[in-house]
C-alpha cells in the first residue's frame, strides 16, 4: 500500500461554502472525453481523480447528493454545493460509495493531479489536442493494462 502520510490536497466549491481535503494520492486520474461528461460539465471533458471515500474529508459545509442518469443506465451520484451548485465529486455505480471521483478543477491546486489517461477519445472535441506522453483510449479500458499495481491493490481492498 502507498504511504499517504504526508499527502494532502484541499478543494472547495466556487462560493467556498463546501470545503474538503483528500489525504491520499489518487489511485488514478481520468480525463474523460465522453459526450455525457461534456454535457454534464459544460466543457470538453471531465477530469476525475479516484480516491477512497475514507480519504476525503468535508472540512466545511455539507455537499448535496444529486443523482443523475448515465449512458450505462446505472446512474451516478453527484455531490454539489447546495448554494453555487458546483460538483465537487461523484460516485459511479461500478465503484459504489467506496471511491470518490474528485473533480480535479475544484482543488486549490489542480496542477498537482494531471491525467494518467484520456478516455472516450472517440467523442473528444476535434480541437482538443492530446499529449503524446499520456495514454489515450477510444472508449473505456481494462484497468489492469494501465493502473499501477499499488492502485489495483487499493481498489481491490475496497470491493466486496
Amino acid at each position: 500500500m502507498t504511504n499517504n502520510n504526508n499527502f494532502s490536497l484541499d478543494g472547495r466549491c466556487t462560493c467556498g461554502e463546501v470545503k474538503y481535503r483528500i489525504t491520499a494520492k489518487p489511485m488514478f486520474v481520468h480525463c474523460c472525453h465522453c459526450s455525457w461528461c461534456q454535457r454534464e460539465t459544460g466543457s470538453a471533458f471531465a477530469l476525475n481523480a479516484m480516491v477512497e471515500a475514507s480519504h476525503v474529508t468535508v472540512l466545511e459545509g455539507e455537499p448535496e447528493l444529486v443523482p443523475i442518469p448515465t449512458a450505462s443506465g446505472n446512474g451516478q451520484k453527484l455531490f454539489r454545493c447546495p448554494t453555487c451548485r458546483v460538483t465537487l465529486w461523484s460516485n459511479y455505480a461500478g465503484a459504489g460509495d467506496a471511491i470518490r471521483f474528485i473533480r480535479v478543477g475544484t482543488l486549490e491546486d489542480p496542477s498537482q493531479l494531471p491525467p494518467d489517461i484520456h478516455i472516450f477519445t472517440s467523442t473528444k472535441q476535434p480541437w482538443v489536442v492530446l499529449p503524446s506522453d499520456v495514454p489515450s483510449v477510444e472508449n473505456y479500458y481494462d484497468r489492469t493494462d494501465y493502473w499501477p499495481a499499488e492502485s489495483l491493490a487499493r481498489r481491490e481492498a475496497l470491493m466486496p
